[in-house]
């Protein structure tokens, strides 16, 4: 009888033990923190020596370093778009055939569209406490100036706090303006057209060739004066139209300051972690860091032994700190999945009006942001869950930044959508060191809305094959990257398409310096052969839906303006420092 009771009481401990094991794997905490325009040679535990992130780098020794972790597009907007809903962006219509492919201000009509689903969508339906601090870059309103149909609120968040477009050198004074200097390149055929077209109607009226009557000719200079009147005004108040701060709905700094950006950041998601230590949470903390303008707090200034790029590395390396330190504080370590990654790669072409590397660096990588060369696509990917992921791992296949979509709501028991195709896939057998091999047998790699690179992984083999259907042309040709135009472009003139298509084979070549040849690859038509095969099978997979990044949803609109006063006062407010928070007009 005494051992009877001794085995049940085994049992009961047994089950006990397995319950509290199938707890520890379902409906975790889930911290995702996002850089911006980090290179992935940035952080001690990829090689750096000098830049100093132990934060960081004790995620990467408590948890999973993801050597091949990949970039769904190497810019924000489709890339953060991807990240979301674990799509490609072209599927979502979040990828641009124009030369722009990100959004640029705050009053565009086009932005992640409500038919999509993100992660933060289906948490929040399992009951998950949802937050988004710091960048969102995915859109604002459609139609008016207060139906946020894009607005974070209405993809999943309870709360919001930050930009919703992005953090530009245009948003700080004295940083110079990268936009404007792009759009006088634009501006001057159009106005060599209007003054050409101008002087031609007054020749052609004053010998009689042509009558033209004084009033058309007053319209037509009407409409061009009252086009460079908005011009003016757009970009005189730049700042103040497009870099602003949020919470929900409303606007609380108009225009941003940047005095203790990232302590606030900070702040924020560390009393929301306070807010929800007894119910489980969906906390994104995407940091404005290291994108420029670059910026650091007193605290980390000139502290770094590279400027102020690497001021702003530490700065954010020491908010990681602080969200470890909140979890440690509230004992919720065990029960929270950390992940760590950068957009896309370091802006290689970012360099000050003086001279200093604003840029990040990309390690051993070829090319950076807005290019599918390594360095700008293969990111830090790091992840972290105590007594559930191994500690001190490193996983080198191919995985995705899309690959944290179903991983995350597999987690929280919710069920991937059946209606479309998830293209990421779960990443825990892989942490968790039940499968060696990602699930990813083919990537592709889009510049815009273009078919750039494809990536084959196969089954039976180490090799990663990488084949590029075009690269980008760069400025000056012996560089790494596209300096004459500060990014590099998908078409026309600023590409060299490639027949046969470049090879590489990343498991020898990650730098990608040798294209294979038939000569130097006996495999080489075979393998082309089933990576066009792959892209028919992708390219099937497409469906037309509207282009969220046309010219028409790019544009500023007056309407859409988000403004917490008014024009007449430069939109001008601040709540941050006391006071209530006037809802937008």
């Amino acid at each position: 009888r005494k051992k009877m009771g001794l085995l049940l009481l085994l049992i009961i401990c047994q089950c006990a033990i397995n319950s509290i094991k199938t707890h520890s794997v379902s409906k975790p905490n889930v911290i995702l923190l996002m850089a911006d325009d980090l290179g992935i040679g940035d952080l001690g535990c990829y090689g750096n020596r000098t830049l100093r992130t132990p934060n960081i780098d004790r995620l990467a020794e408590e948890g999973v370093t993801l050597t091949q972790h990949i970039a769904a597009s190497p810019l924000c907007t489709p890339s953060r778009a991807a990240f979301m809903t674990g799509r490609y962006p072209i599927r979502s219509g979040m990828a641009a055939f124009s030369r722009v492919g990100v959004f640029l201000f705050s009053a565009s009509s086009g932005g992640l569209p409500s038919e999509e689903i993100s992660f933060s969508k289906l948490l929040k339906q399992k009951g998950y406490a949802t937050a988004l601090i710091g960048k969102w870059h995915l859109g604002m309103n459609c139609e008016s100036s207060n139906d946020f149909c894009h607005h974070p609120l209405s993809h999943g968040f309870d709360y919001f706090y930050g930009l919703p477009v992005t953090n530009l050198r245009d948003c700080k004074p004295g940083q110079g303006s990268v936009f404007l200097k792009g759009v006088q390149k634009e501006l001057v055929i159009p106005v060599q057209i209007a003054g050409i077209a101008l002087v031609s109607l007054a020749i052609v009226q004053y010998i009689g060739l042509l009558k033209v009557s004084f009033q058309a000719l007053g319209y037509f200079l009407l409409i061009i004066t009252i086009s460079f009147v908005v011009l003016i005004f757009f970009f005189y108040h730049f700042r103040h139209l497009n870099c602003f701060l949020m919470r929900d709905h409303q606007i609380i700094q108009q225009p941003l300051s940047y005095e203790n950006l990232t302590q606030r950041l900070t702040k924020e998601a560390m009393q929301f972690i306070g807010r929800n230590t007894d119910t489980p949470f969906l906390l994104v903390l995407s940091y404005l860091h290291v994108h420029t303008a670059l910026y650091a707090s007193e605290n980390f200034k000139g502290k770094s032994k590279h400027g102020l790029y690497g001021d702003a590395v530490e700065e954010m390396d020491w908010s990681v700190g602080q969200i470890l330190d909140v979890l440690e504080k509230h004992n919720l370590n065990d029960k929270t999945l950390v992940y760590f990654t950068s957009d896309q790669g370091a802006h290689v072409e970012e360099i000050s009006s003086a001279g200093e590397v604003h840029g990040g660096y990309n390690g051993i990588y070829k090319g950076g942001k807005s290019t599918n060369w390594e360095g700008g696509i293969r990111v830090p990917g790091l992840l972290r869950w105590p007594g559930v992921v191994q500690a001190g791992a490193s996983i080198d296949g191919p995985t995705s930044n899309m690959d944290i979509f179903p991983t995350i709501v597999k987690l929280a028991d919710a069920q991937l959508p059946s209606d479309r195709i998830i293209d990421g896939h779960d990443l825990l057998p892989l942490l968790q060191g039940k499968v060696t091999r990602s699930e990813h047998e083919f990537l592709f790699h889009y510049c815009n809305a273009y078919l750039n690179a494809v990536r084959w992984h196969p089954r039976n083999s180490e090799s990663v094959w990488k084949v590029f259907f075009f690269t980008p042309n760069f400025s000056p040709e012996d560089s790494n990257g596209c300096h004459d135009s500060h990014v590099c472009f998908c078409h026309g003139g600023f590409i060299t398409r490639h027949d046969p298509p470049l090879l590489f084979d990343l498991s020898r070549d990650p730098e990608e310096k040798f294209p294979l040849t038939p000569d130097t690859e006996s495999r080489f038509h075979e393998i082309l052969r089933v990576v066009h095969q792959a892209v028919d099978n992708h390219t099937r997979s497409l469906h037309a839906v509207p282009n969220q990044l046309s010219w028409d949803n790019l544009l500023w609109k007056p309407w859409l303006q988000l403004c917490c006063s008014s024009l007449f006062q430069s939109c001008y407010c601040d709540y941050e420092s006391g006071g209530s928070p006037l809802r937008v007009h």
